[in-house]
């Protein structure tokens, strides 16, 4: 390079420099800055190196007889091991960490509930007719009186329920079966269950989607088996056996599987919600796929004192099928039973129903809830809309029959 030359950018494995003709205020050397036409001193002999630090010996000598120690200590711990092996015949156990199993606070409150409740659920076992069910029941009072789902002993001759895992089966009596509801009850002798502190009962109008449920049973014949989850859904409906509609029905996602029928959903405090009772299911997988639904508790605090009397239940029947409105409020009659009680009344397929007995419509399971209030033989006001215009019409209750209209018996 002359010194006409401009300067060009160089680096080295010390530092990189830089023409300070090109440098502004942005640019940061990133070593001392020095003249392009600085001269180098000229090369000459390095100096001898310092000589070494005198070492110890000592510490060196140290470290090798600890690493003897560690190494031989292995040794003999090793051949104990194996000295001890080969005497016994098998391995020697991992130590077990003191103290039991720490649960978190959701386990501690589901040990509780099962703790709680065990012993009030039973195994239920009907025959009858050349076939057999096997269902779970619980205890609802110190007179040997049990719950189950109806379709748990449909057609049954004979019921027995087991109450403890490792216990014998004693004979059971059907007090009284309602398939509108899917509930029944059974009764054993008293003595059976002097020890067993029965289950309460909640109001199932206080659950709310996202609860704590907790499901105890007997699926698929295993022994006593807790699972818990959520509530995932209130103010369902789902069919009944006789092919009527449950309605105000409990979703859960607690898996509940064929045997869990007519088992307790429990809440966070031990007490009944519901009465489990079918589950959702696909073609490919045929079992629990998270969605089960349980009869609500209000439901059984209603049903279950007539059948523990012995009473027939006569519910009022208005004889339609409905469907939600694609427009507007209200709720699509889709079909009259010939010779019901809406028919008779003038009610027509088509008509879109707005208001029964002055409660607003806006799904079919709001025409169920109005009517459930009343009884067979009651008027009530209908107010509907047909062909663009409104009608008022007034409708007397029947009694429903045992099963649905073009609805086949049994579950």
């Amino acid at each position: 390079m002359t010194d006409d030359e401009p300067p060009r950018r160089r680096s080295g494995p010390d530092r990189l420099w830089t023409d300070p003709r090109e440098e502004d205020e942005h640019t940061q050397w990133l070593a001392p800055k020095t003249s392009v036409t600085a001269v180098h001193p000229p090369l000459r002999e390095p100096e001898p190196p310092p000589p070494p630090p005198e070492r110890r010996l000592w510490p060196l000598v140290a470290i090798g007889v600890l690493i003897a120690v560690v190494l031989f200590g292995g040794g003999v711990l090793g051949a104990s091991l194996l000295r001890d092996d080969d005497i016994s015949g098998s391995p020697v156990a991992l130590p077990a960490a003191p103290g039991a199993v720490a649960p978190d606070a959701e386990a501690r409150t589901i040990r509780q509930i099962y703790e709680r409740a065990r012993s009030g659920v039973v195994l239920v076992r009907s025959g009858g007719r050349g076939s057999s069910g096997i269902g779970t029941g619980f205890v609802i009072d110190s007179n040997g009186t049990i719950v189950t789902a109806a379709h748990v002993v449909s057609d049954a001759d004979q019921v027995q329920v087991r109450l403890e895992d490792n216990g014998k089966s004693v004979d059971a009596e059907i007090l009284g079966s309602d398939e509108s509801s899917d509930l029944a009850v059974l009764r054993v002798d008293a003595s059976s269950t002097q020890d067993i502190k029965p289950l309460q009962i909640a109001d199932s109008s206080t659950v709310k989607v996202g609860d704590l449920a907790v499901a105890i049973g007997y699926p698929f014949t295993l022994d006593l088996t807790v699972t818990r989850g959520i509530v995932s859904g209130v103010g369902r409906a789902i069919k009944a056996p006789n092919g009527f509609s449950i309605d105000n029905v409990i979703q859960t996602d607690a898996p509940i599987n064929p045997g869990n029928s007519g088992g307790p959903l429990l809440d966070g405090a031990g007490r009944v919600i519901g009465v489990n009772s079918q589950i959702a299911t696909t073609a490919a997988a045929g079992g629990n796929v998270g969605i089960g639904f349980a009869v609500p508790s209000n439901t059984v605090r209603q049903v279950v004192p007539r059948l523990r009397a012995g009473s027939s239940i006569r519910r009022p029947y208005l004889g339609i099928s409905s469907i939600p409105s694609t427009v507007g409020q209200g709720a699509i009659v889709a079909a009259v039973v010939g010779g019901g009680p809406a028919e008779l009344g003038g009610v027509r397929a088509g008509d879109t129903i707005r208001r029964v007995d002055g409660t607003d419509v806006h799904a079919p399971e709001d025409i169920a809830s109005a009517i459930e209030r009343r009884s067979p033989g009651d008027e009530i006001e209908i107010e509907l809309q047909r062909a663009g215009s409104e009608r008022t019409l007034r409708v007397t209750l029947g009694t429903r029959p045992e099963n649905a209209p073009n609805s086949p018996s049994g579950p």
